[in-house]
């Protein structure tokens, strides 16, 4: 069950590249849409929203889903918003495996 949403933001600023960049948060909102609308609301204390798409990335896009059980582990609150920078938040995703070939016969 989804609890929360990894939410990316392209963001233009004052001291920041001509390219946008984009920032990552965590937002402990089951809805993906409330999500973004409080990662956006978020990122804006950080520059301009990116008016529209830069390189593939869309200006604000839901990542993946987080757990409870990933949002327990990290200390996120329902409905609280953490800004986790411009790195990719590699400690917030779960990583999925594939499986071998000779796993499936």
């Amino acid at each position: 069950m989804t609890t929360g949403w990894m939410i990316g933001v392209l963001v233009e600023g004052e001291g920041r590249a001509s390219t946008p960049s984009r920032l990552f948060f965590a937002v402990a909102q089951p809805d993906r849409a409330r999500a973004e609308w409080a990662a956006a609301d978020r990122a804006m204390l950080a520059g301009t929203i990116s008016a529209s798409p830069h390189g593939g990335m869309e200006p604000v896009e839901a990542i993946a889903e987080l757990t409870a059980h990933k949002m327990d582990q990290l200390g996120l609150a329902s409905g609280q918003v953490r800004a986790l920078g411009d790195r990719w938040p590699r400690r917030w995703l779960a990583v999925k495996v594939a499986p071998r070939p000779e796993d499936q016969d």
